[in-house]
């Protein structure tokens, strides 16, 4: 079949509903963006067990972490143009793949450094996997379909973040088969061979008309620029912020430059960039990538919500997990209203889930803080209902207007933008609130450290709302449909 019959093929099914399997095939790639948030929250509960299982010294326990984390944002870039370039189906199943099988190795790990090894493994499989989620979506749904396709993949990470919160504590207490910490990822592998069968069976493929090879420089030189800034804000402030990692830090504004130096001469002379710098001519995409990593930022509350529960309040890991419920299942249930209020209202959709939040976090610093009699709850389902909202209508924001061939480029730069969000979320606003706790270890240094914290995220979301003002009115509302040139 040739490129303009495709192209012409591939138009027919926008126009006409889209792919006719979309709707089986959702699930399973709603599969590839639950895993690695699951895996990146089910941990957490875990570490006491994984130390004593596996003798593990604190700085091997960060490693579990932050080695997931760090490889997951350094090459989500990557991974998006490789679907555009290879064929998205082909990298979706490979991830998959490859994330349950680095799962096994996980939950077989016979020494802390076989499970870090199996962390990197999880993270790298992971970024080929994630990205063709949200490219895959963007290709296979007609306009009209998006925005509920887009708040079922918000109401996915709502979910994971949910069961992630509970799961570990609930795997790690009951033994399931005579395993603790192994369980968190041996409970990968059904799910990851669900998913490969599904993709088998229902998943279309899609990849960029004339994609050229991957640009080896570029992703040599991005993944340097992303590890410059995305490691030592995982590590720096448990590390004590050494001269090493303040020099990587001040290292990353130089290699950002070499980077988009590097892709623009490449782009002059007729090659094929890893990241097309056109993209950020656009306004509503740059805005959308702004709004995407001040939004996310806000995962340094999980941090400090968890300390404040367990240190300040000494509830069990497992009754702390259930005390944001209220936030997750908010967020849940919103991201299924959010389509139709996207429709509705445009981008003022995001204006309205970014107040609703400042509303919902103001109401918990008051009731933390003692004016407010109502209690927590209350104020995390509300900022939980602005979460959910938001989070769709960003995504849609960032890839609504992109072109068809650059949808796993996109896909890879937002998603890679909330994990550099969440790293300098921890990193900025959690040192905040380690500052201001400082040696106190009673409720009211708890309570103190925990409301200035979340007091930072609310005005990070004030800065969101108004960046959402600048989207153009479109944006939300319509999504553009290539033509063949």
């Amino acid at each position: 079949m040739n490129i303009d019959r495709r192209i012409h093929m591939s138009q027919n099914n926008m126009e006409t509903g889209g792919d006719p399997r979309r709707w089986l095939a959702l699930p399973v790639l709603l599969t590839g963006a639950f895993l690695p948030i699951l895996d990146f929250n089910v941990v957490n509960l875990a570490l006491p067990a994984i130390r004593q299982g596996l003798g593990a010294t604190p700085s091997e326990l960060q490693f579990v972490i932050s080695a997931y984390a760090a490889t997951y944002a350094i090459f989500l870039i990557t991974g998006g143009r490789l679907g555009d370039w290879l064929g998205r189906k082909r990298m979706f199943m490979i991830g998959v793949a490859g994330f349950t099988l680095a799962s096994i190795l996980c939950g077989f790990a016979w020494s802390a450094g076989a499970l870090i090894a199996g962390r990197i493994l999880q993270g790298l499989t992971a970024t080929a996997m994630a990205p063709q989620v949200l490219a895959s979506i963007r290709v296979l749904f007609p306009p009209s379909e998006q925005g509920k396709a887009l708040g079922l993949y918000g109401a996915t990470f709502g979910l994971a973040n949910i069961v992630g919160q509970i799961l570990g504590g609930v795997l790690v207490s009951s033994h399931p088969l005579g395993f603790t910490w192994q369980a968190i990822f041996l409970i990968n592998i059904p799910i990851g061979v669900i998913a490969f069968v599904g993709g088998l069976l229902f998943l279309g493929d899609s990849r960029a008309e004339h994609a050229q090879r991957l640009d080896l420089g570029g992703v040599v030189l991005l993944s340097a620029t992303l590890g410059l800034l995305v490691y030592p804000l995982v590590e720096g402030r448990d590390s004590g912020w050494p001269p090493a990692i303040l020099g990587m830090l001040l290292a990353f504004p130089l290699m950002l430059v070499a980077f988009v130096v590097f892709e623009w001469r490449l782009m002059k002379r007729g090659g094929a960039p890893l990241v097309d710098l056109s993209l950020f001519r656009e306004s509503g995409f740059a805005i959308g990538i702004a709004m995407a990593l001040v939004y996310y930022m806000l995962s340094a509350f999980y941090l400090t919500f968890s300390i404040y529960l367990q240190g300040g309040l000494n509830l069990t890991p497992l009754q702390a997990g259930l005390r944001t419920l209220p936030f997750g299942l908010g967020y849940f249930a919103a991201s299924f209203a959010a389509a139709a209020i996207m429709r509705r209202i445009g981008p003022r959709a995001l204006t309205l889930g970014f107040i609703i939040q400042v509303i919902g976090f103001g109401c918990v610093i008051l009731a933390v803080q003692g004016p407010l009699a109502a209690p927590i709850g209350m104020g995390l389902a509300i900022a939980g209902i602005g979460f959910g909202i938001v989070m769709p209508s960003v995504i849609k924001a960032v890839i609504g207007g992109i072109d068809e061939h650059h949808a796993g480029l996109a896909s890879g730069i937002v998603i890679s933008t909330f994990q550099i969000g969440a790293a300098l979320g921890v990193a900025i606003i959690g040192g905040i609130f380690f500052s201001v706790l400082g040696a106190g270890q009673e409720l009211r240094s708890y309570s103190d450290a925990f409301a200035v914290a979340l007091g930072c995220n609310v005005l990070l979301l004030a800065v969101g709302a108004a960046l959402s003002l600048w989207l153009p009115r479109q944006r939300l509302s319509n999504i553009r449909i290539n033509r063949p040139r």
